[in-house]
């Protein structure tokens, strides 16, 4: 039996070699962008962490600057450089500092097309579409399907040929242990991946509903006050930094750039993918020819139904919330009451 296991983690490892060296020019490039953007992402949110710690500095004085420089920590320009260099030798050609773990998984969507363009990469792919934006979207969808396709194989062959070496050792416990729960935890940790996009999809989708109503209201405000849509847009766009108004953004540098409002707004839809914001662009458009009056008025209703679903979703996660503590309520319940009876019924019975 452990001559079978044995084998079978050796095809599994002989299998993800063979796709390894099978790596060609086309799939390390394809590796290398995406850890550039990765680093480049990384250097955002970590710019973005410096200047609200700046903000929250500069309105300290005196003792509480010291004190909030000492909670807060100094700036990221270290982690920054450091990923800029890296960065830069990927850029020039130096792939020392990429991850080959993934590199099969891209071999694999090369090969196989079937795998690389099927059912489970469309859904990868729209969720990175959502995430990343057209211009992004193709790399990580097939960064995400490489490690979905690669990290199984290399795991479940670490994990039967670790659990053989225990069990050939006399451990048969041991050994049948990290056969089961060793393939076990591989596969969950593999799907952890997929289901950790799934969730930033989501949360990203929340997010930009809990921040359409500020948007929509103040856009109705600037036109109904008479400044035109286009201008109406950016200035709502710049005037905070959180999802939707990154969207928001996107598209008014689409527009600068002279892309046509039927394509900008249309790219806004399909990465929002929210019906508010759908609804939103598709009004702007229907209304372009007619007008601050007619949107105007479409943008005040907007905002009003907008309020009213906040609300109403808020008192859905209130109502959620209250549910989901009635366990821990009921447990903290049952622990107070063994803690009084207890020494009632240990008097009593010393009685």
């Amino acid at each position: 039996m452990l001559i079978v296991i044995l084998a079978i983690a050796t095809a599994l490892a002989a299998f993800w070699v063979w796709l390894l060296c099978g790596a060609v020019t086309e799939d390390w490039v394809i590796i290398a962008y995406n850890k550039v953007y990765t680093n480049l992402a990384a250097i955002e949110k970590l710019r973005e962490k410096d200047s609200v710690k700046q903000k929250k500095l500069s309105g300290s004085r005196g003792f509480a600057t010291v004190w909030m420089k000492i909670l807060y920590g100094g700036n990221s320009n270290k982690k920054i450089k450091k990923m800029q260099m890296i960065n830069e030798r990927l850029q020039i050609g130096d792939l020392k500092r990429i991850s080959v773990f993934e590199a099969p998984g891209y071999v694999i969507q090369r090969k196989y097309e079937s795998i690389g363009k099927g059912g489970i990469h469309k859904t990868i792919m729209a969720e990175c579409y959502e995430l990343y934006g057209k211009k992004y979207a193709t790399y990580r969808a097939k960064h995400y399907l490489a490690g979905l396709l690669s990290y199984p194989v290399i795991g479940i062959a670490a994990t039967l040929a670790f659990g053989t070496i225990l069990a050939g050792a006399g451990n048969a416990t041991a050994g049948n242990a990290v056969f089961g729960i060793g393939t076990v935890l591989v596969l969950v940790l593999t799907y952890m991946i997929y289901d950790e996009l799934n969730d930033r999809v989501k949360k990203r989708r929340e997010a930009i509903g809990r921040q359409f109503p500020n948007v929509v209201s103040k856009l109705a405000l600037l036109v109904t006050s008479g400044m035109i849509m286009d201008r109406a847009w950016k200035e709502t766009a710049y005037s905070q930094g959180h999802e939707l108004y990154r969207e928001m953004r996107k598209t008014s540098e689409e527009l600068d750039n002279l892309v046509s409002p039927e394509a900008a707004y249309g790219e806004f839809i399909c990465r929002c993918n929210t019906k508010e914001t759908a609804r939103l662009a598709s009004a702007i458009l229907q209304n372009l020819s007619k007008g601050n009056a007619e949107i105007g008025r479409l943008l005040k209703d907007m905002a009003r139904e907008a309020w009213q679903e906040r609300r109403h979703t808020a008192r859905r996660d209130a109502e959620k919330a209250n549910s989901r503590l009635m366990i821990p309520t009921m447990l903290l319940f049952l622990a107070i009451l063994v803690m009084l009876m207890v020494p009632v019924a240990m008097s009593f019975s010393g009685i």
